[in-house]
């Protein structure tokens, strides 16, 4: 379906487009509300970990290192629902307020899931194909498919983040935390898992600074790596595809009808994309 609006916007003439208003102008800024609402809601979450971990730091067992960076890594751990059980709320006020926290947090984590995971996807998407836009045809066409990126491929880049994630957590852990290396890559992957069993956790102020970035960025790896494997297993053929504009409806209808074929459909694009950019009139 998006490809199939893409390829009917291609055909668009040039002139039919607003200069006022370009293709792309109303894209960002709506890209970039996302965004900042995640960071928004991600530092108000924060705000409320820590006041909750900070003013009743007394009412919390577990290993101490400094205040400031236990209240946001105990925040993290809670929302990225790692749970390793080093700090734990140990009376009722305490345990009440974790569970608004808790409840808070996933709320947050479903508007991270669905829109800010999505949003960076789409981001990562639209970067690789306007870096192939001008590569070898052959090359494109084994990576792209019907205008985006073939799912096989998508795995792949997702693993690597998640590879990555656990790579980087594993050295962090073996070289700052002072584990040996089958604990490292242990506690690493389920933590990236969010697992956390609880036998293994961060135990320095350095490791659990660290573990505050690592853990969220960790938590947006997995969920990119499952949302490819739910798209892998969708059935293009269950999707329904309805026309929202006149030029796709009778782009759509000419495909039905046989008069013309995605070869020609490609062709066109591709002669689109390679045409000479002629100023507007009156430049």
């Amino acid at each position: 379906m998006e490809n199939e609006i893409l390829l009917s916007d291609n055909l668009l003439p040039p002139q039919e487009r607003s200069p006022e208003t370009p293709a792309d102008a109303a894209v960002p800024k709506s890209k970039w509300t996302i965004l900042v609402l995640a960071i928004i809601f991600l530092f108000v979450y924060l705000a409320l970990g820590v006041f909750t971990y900070s003013f009743f730091r007394d009412q919390f067992s577990g290993t101490e290192t400094h205040p400031l960076v236990d209240a946001l890594y105990f925040s993290i751990a809670t929302f990225c629902t790692v749970g390793y059980g080093d700090i734990v709320p140990s009376t009722s006020t305490a345990k009440i307020l974790t569970i608004v926290l808790v409840s808070i947090g996933v709320v947050f984590l479903d508007f991270l899931l669905n829109r800010v995971v999505s949003h960076v996807l789409s981001l990562q998407e639209s970067a690789i194909l306007d870096r192939i836009k001008t590569r070898n045809r052959a090359i494109r066409d084994q990576i792209t498919e019907n205008g985006r990126i073939r799912i096989k491929w998508k795995l792949c880049l997702a693993f690597c983040a998640v590879f990555l994630c656990v790579a980087i957590g594993a050295l962090f852990l073996h070289f700052v935390e002072r584990l040996d290396l089958w604990d490292s890559v242990y506690l690493s992957v389920i933590s990236v898992t969010t697992v956390g069993y609880g036998d293994k956790a961060f135990k320095t102020v350095q490791g659990r600074g660290f573990a505050v970035f690592w853990l969220l960025l960790s938590t947006i790896a997995m969920a990119s790596l499952f949302i490819y494997f739910a798209e892998m297993r969708i059935d293009p053929n269950t999707l329904i595809k309805l026309p929202i504009s006149e030029s796709e409806f009778i782009l759509s209808k000419l495909k039905e009808s046989g008069k013309i074929k995605e070869d020609d459909i490609n062709r066109i694009v591709t002669e689109f994309e390679n045409r000479e950019n002629v100023p507007p009139s009156g430049s």
